[in-house]
C-alpha cells in the first residue's frame, strides 16, 4: 500500500492521460486491479473502481462505459 497522497496523485495522472487518449483502457484496467488496500474513503473508491473494471473487461467498449471509467478514476482522487 502506498500513501494516500501517492494514490491521489497517481489516480489523477492516470485519469488525465486516459481522458486525453494517451493511455489504453487495458493499461488503466490493469493499474486499477493492481492497486492494494487503502483506508476509507479512498479504499472504498478503489474497490468500486476495481469491481467496475473487473465486470467491464471486454473490448471494444462504448463511449458510455468510457465515461463511467473516467468517473470511477476521478472518484479515487476526490477528497
Amino acid at each position: 500500500m502506498k500513501s494516500i497522497n501517492d494514490l491521489v496523485a497517481s489516480a489523477k495522472t492516470v485519469c488525465d492521460r486516459y481522458q486525453a487518449g494517451r493511455i489504453e483502457r487495458e493499461t488503466v484496467r490493469e493499474w486499477v486491479l493492481g492497486l492494494g488496500a487503502y483506508p476509507p474513503p479512498h479504499g472504498d473508491r478503489v474497490r468500486e473502481a476495481a469491481e467496475w473494471f473487473r465486470l467491464h473487461n471486454r473490448e471494444p467498449v462504448s463511449e458510455d462505459i468510457v465515461l463511467v471509467d473516467i468517473d470511477r478514476l476521478a472518484a479515487i482522487s476526490a477528497p
